[in-house]
């Protein structure tokens, strides 16, 4: 299996961008549902597509946590922002 078929490893997946993870599972989908592959194929990349939905679900969830803060009334929040440039 050539390097840009395998999935990538949960490490890499924890890393990666909300907008990486959604262009992937968008292409993961399409390459599903054109019903070219194998079952088994189809599985794993199932599988994969379940690995970046909860990277973006977790990136998801961090937004909303950071809105959140930002918009608590009458609190003052000690709040660093980690944006990647």
């Amino acid at each position: 299996m050539s390097d840009e078929n395998k999935p990538p490893k949960d490490d890499d997946q924890s890393k990666q961008s909300f907008e990486s993870a959604m262009i992937e599972l968008e292409e993961l989908v399409t390459k599903i549902e054109t019903g070219n592959l194998s079952l088994e194929d189809s599985l794993k990349e199932f599988e994969n597509g379940i690995k970046l939905s909860r990277v973006c679900q977790s990136a998801l969830k961090d937004a909303e946590n950071r809105v959140k803060i930002l918009t608590d009334n009458d609190e003052e929040q000690d709040f660093n922002v980690d944006i990647e440039k």
